[in-house]
């Protein structure tokens, strides 16, 4: 049995959504295109990221506290390093000065006097003959240890390879050799043979124009020495000056700058700090201050006077040596005079002599700043004008042929008023003015060097307290934000 359909009529199909349109998308990139991958974003640098690390933390109050307190700590201990690497090194010249450089040229001087002394002694001792004291040959025996002792002491001081050096070995060469001469000619002249005047010329010419020539390029080069450690010892620091100003100045600016927001009088820290800072300044002005009038001091009233003294000492020496060996000579060398006229070689030196003894006594008097300075060089003018007088009666003695009354009135003999008498004379009153001039440059020096004292150091230490005097006065600062 069949049976209809229920509901009629089915219904219809009922039509697919449609999709929504599509659009045309872009194929593949070809494998050689260059926007196949997008740019990787570039890398910043450490510098550049801090800069705006920086410059972010700069538009807070907080920010700009912590940036001042750390600029103030650096630019305070970059003052304090400054400060005493400056001062160390001016106190480390100012020490040179005193116990290095200056000593050793007075040695270099020493050892040019005692060379000379000892030629003087030497042919003192030949013209006597057997008349010859045992004080006149110690001196000689003791100049040339003297000359020796010094010379060791300048090799150990003098730096390798340097001109010194080579002067130095020079003349310890040549030393040896000159007192060879010197014992030939005694013992030729004990014995009466005319040789022993030739060797002694021979000695003198050796000592005349190598050994001294040598000693006073030493002295020369020991006095350059000398000026340069004064050169390094006297300028103002003025880079930690300046550096100083500028962080007192920004301190005081921070105070002000605190004072303005929060209308507080006082930053304790700051004020530490900037107290600390400027008591570094004034030392360093003050000390350094004392310390180069005290240096110049001890050059423009030392050192001047004990170079004129040693000169005019030197001259003394070399005026003697050449007054005994016109005797020694006995006209045997001879100078030619511009008008052509013939004069004794050693009795020409020996008026050279005196006249740089002349100008050196009277450049000493000048440089005299007290009685005790200029006493001893009165003293050694008096005894040069009567020395010259004596001279003169000699010279004329032995130009008159009478060469034992012209060598009684040089050596002495009886009842005579020998020119020695005025030279020992002399050279006792110029050591007794080179002793004082040294008391009077070791101390002014000596000053120096203690008005510089303890600043290097102390410097560095009030600079560590005043830059943690800013930091905490910031920190404090920065505490009221928390």
């Amino acid at each position: 049995m069949t049976y209809p359909q229920q509901g009629g009529v089915a219904p219809a199909a009922q039509p697919a959504p449609a999709r929504p349109a599509v659009p045309p998308q872009a194929g593949p990139p070809a494998p050689d295109s260059p926007s196949r991958q997008a740019p990787a974003p570039a890398r910043r640098t450490a510098w550049a990221e801090g800069t705006d690390r920086v410059r972010a933390a700069a538009t807070t109050e907080p920010g700009r506290l912590r940036i001042m307190g750390a600029l103030l700590a650096l630019l305070v201990v970059a003052f304090g390093a400054l400060a005493s690497w400056q001062m160390a090194d001016r106190s480390a010249a100012a020490d040179d000065v005193l116990n290095n450089s200056q000593p050793l040229s007075s040695d270099a001087a020493d050892i040019y006097r005692s060379l000379a002394d000892a030629n003087t002694a030497a042919s003192s001792g030949f013209l006597a003959g057997s008349r010859e004291t045992s004080a006149t040959r110690d001196r000689y025996e003791k100049d040339i240890r003297t000359a020796a002792a010094k010379l060791v002491t300048a090799a150990a001081n003098a730096e390798p390879d340097s001109p010194s050096t080579r002067t130095i070995a020079e003349l310890n060469k040549l030393l040896p050799e000159y007192k060879g001469l010197i014992e030939r000619a005694r013992a030729n002249n004990r014995q009466g043979y005319p040789l022993g005047g030739a060797y002694l010329r021979y000695a003198n010419d050796k000592m005349q124009q190598r050994m001294l020539p040598a000693a006073k390029d030493l002295y020369t080069k020991e006095n350059q020495r000398l000026r340069a450690d004064y050169a390094d010892a006297t300028p103002y620091p003025w880079a930690a000056i300046g550096l100083g100003v500028v962080a007192v100045g920004a301190l005081l600016w921070a105070q002000r700058r605190q004072y303005r927001r929060t209308n507080r009088v006082l930053n304790q820290g700051l004020v530490a700090a900037t107290a600390a800072s400027a008591v570094v300044l004034l030392w360093l002005v003050a000390g350094h201050s004392v310390a180069r009038a005290e240096l110049n001091s001890s050059y423009d009233h030392g050192v001047r006077s004990l170079d004129v003294l040693h000169d005019a000492r030197i001259a003394s020496l070399n005026a003697r040596g050449n007054e005994n060996l016109t005797l020694v000579s006995r006209g045997a060398q001879t100078k030619e005079l511009p008008d052509g006229s013939q004069v004794d070689l050693y009795d020409y030196d020996f008026e050279r002599q005196m006249g740089s003894l002349t100008s050196g006594l009277s450049k000493a008097a000048d440089l005299a700043d007290d009685e005790a300075g200029a006493r001893p060089v009165e003293a050694a003018t008096a005894s040069m004008k009567e020395w010259k007088d004596r001279h003169k009666v000699a010279r004329e003695a032995d130009e008159a042929g009478n060469f034992q009354d012209a060598l009684d009135k040089v050596i002495g003999g009886k009842e005579s008023k020998p020119t020695g008498e005025c030279f020992d004379q002399v050279d006792a009153s110029l050591y007794r003015a080179l002793t004082q001039e040294q008391k009077e440059f070791r101390q002014s020096a000596g000053n120096g060097l203690d008005a510089m004292t303890g600043l290097p150091v102390g410097a560095a230490v009030l600079a560590v307290m005043a830059a943690a005097g800013a930091l905490l006065g910031i920190g404090r600062r920065l505490s009221e934000y928390r």
